[in-house]
């Protein structure tokens, strides 16, 4: 086996980022040979990832890249925000959405196949992956044009960019403000998709029946509930954050602006993630001793039971 110096395990943990063990490990079983120890390290890396891909991925981060009249917003997740306060998660986070900026596109696929310093970005993930330890994807991108861009990212979890014309800098930001704060689904009344209209009209109209009122009654309630649905999820029709005595609406006209479109991004909208009870954890991994413990000394004293009455004929014969 060819000797492993120091030198050569902190060379190989400054090329991959992993634990010192770890490379001291994979220069054994590579002879020595660094470059193979690389490549070894890169499969293994691969089969970690597999591993990893089963498990949930809720946290992360929201970036948003921009150029010109142009902005992307990419979510990148992983599995705890640790992780995704992390500078390596950052650099590559930040480094996917202006790589797919550049590109002009918003296919996850497409983008896992671009290049990243030499490397694809699925690599550069895979990668990433076996350094850190935890489930990272790239989840979805988003892409919003205009001459008038608004942009607030809060935290790292919540990404928003507005169009607007004739909005200023601070009219613009003011603006991705509320929207980050009220998660409007759409700019007015005639953005809201229709079935989203429709399947909230029949909830309504059921509550409404349910009352037991006269048709003409039930006609208003209905009508009043769509009214009370539509000023919260539309943009205009929402209390400005900003002075909640007046709407949107009200405000951007007072001050000769239109909202063109916006985008709102938040980590993990739509993924179930497993909450994890670390008391009930701990208490788990206790019984499970306990149990272990009890089974192991039950298992002693049973052997000790077998071997008994040989130990005693052994003495007799001795004897």
């Amino acid at each position: 086996m060819a000797q492993v110096s120091a030198k050569m395990v902190k060379e190989l943990r400054d090329r991959t980022g992993l634990g010192m063990m770890e490379c001291k490990k994979a220069l054994e079983e590579a002879g020595g040979d660094i470059e193979l120890a690389i490549d070894n390290l890169r499969k293994s890396g691969q089969a970690k990832a597999a591993k990893k891909a089963g498990n949930i991925a809720a946290d992360g981060a929201i970036i948003i890249a921009q150029e010109g009249n142009k902005a992307l917003l990419l979510e990148v997740n992983c599995q705890t925000d640790f992780v995704a306060k992390d500078d390596n998660f950052t650099n590559f986070a930040n480094k996917v959405a202006q790589i797919a900026l550049t590109n002009n596109t918003t296919d996850v696929a497409k983008i896992s196949e671009l290049d990243y310093d030499g490397q694809t970005v699925e690599e550069a993930r895979v990668a990433l992956v076996q350094k850190i330890g935890e489930n990272i994807q790239i989840r979805r991108a988003e892409v919003i044009e205009g001459n008038n861009l608004g942009v607030y990212r809060h935290g790292i979890r919540i990404g928003v960019v507005v169009a607007t014309e004739g909005g200023n800098e601070e009219t613009n930001k003011n603006l991705a403000m509320h929207i980050a704060a009220f998660n409007p689904i759409a700019v007015d009344d005639t953005d809201v998709p229709a079935d989203t209209l429709a399947r909230e009209k029949d909830i309504i109209e059921a509550k409404a029946k349910e009352s037991g009122k006269p048709d003409n009654i039930v006609e208003k309630m209905i009508e009043g509930g769509l009214r009370k649905y539509l000023d919260e999820v539309t943009l205009l029709r929402q209390p400005y954050v900003m002075d909640n005595d007046k709407q949107v609406g009200d405000v951007l006209k007072a001050e000769g602006v239109k909202v063109l479109g916006f985008k709102r991004l938040e980590v993990g909208e739509g993924i179930e993630k497993k909450e994890e009870n670390f008391a009930d954890e701990v208490a788990a991994a206790q019984a499970a001793a306990q149990k272990y413990l009890i089974y192991s000394n039950s298992n002693a004293l049973f052997t000790q039971m077998l071997i008994c009455p040989y130990k005693k004929q052994i003495k007799t014969q001795v004897k």
